[in-house]
């Protein structure tokens, strides 16, 4: 199964039906990462972010990635959940989720998801700060290096 969903409502309360969808497959390994929106950029406490997408683009742009994955790693799972919208800290943000026949496959496809997501896949976030500033976030310098890692053939 793989599947990608961007939603505005929190994914909590889904994570228990995932685990078993995802599991079906006799998989070794299952991998997930949630990420969570922190309360702080590099120096400013901030008071919310919020995210814009392009809807079906984005999508499709997500399951590109997981493609690229199966096909490099043979997982045999994923699943995808992005949020947008106005998201307060500490709540989630994104959700990968990943099943591999061995560990070292899931581990290094839900990082090479995550990575692709934060530099690839069609989210503009806007921070929105304490002291009432607000601006647009470019792409970190640390993700891209990141990405280079998987120069995948």
């Amino acid at each position: 199964m793989f599947w990608v969903k961007i939603q505005e409502a929190s994914f909590d309360e889904e994570l228990p039906n995932l685990d078993q969808k995802i599991q079906e497959n006799n998989c070794g390994a299952l991998v997930s990462f949630k990420g969570i929106v922190r309360g702080y950029d590099e120096k400013d406490p901030l008071d919310y972010l919020y995210l814009e997408h392009f809807p079906e683009v984005t999508e499709q742009e997500i399951e590109r990635i997981l493609q690229r994955a199966q096909e490099h790693w043979g997982i045999r799972s994923a699943i995808v959940i992005h949020r947008v919208g106005r998201l307060n800290i500490g709540e989630n943000i994104v959700l990968v989720m990943v099943s591999a026949s061995h560990r070292k496959a899931a581990f290094e496809a839900s990082q090479f998801i995550m990575d692709y997501l934060k530099t690839e896949a069609p989210f503009w976030k806007k921070e929105f700060f304490q002291n009432g500033n607000s601006r647009w976030v470019e792409a970190k310098q640390s993700d891209i290096e990141q990405k280079k890692r998987w120069a995948l053939s």
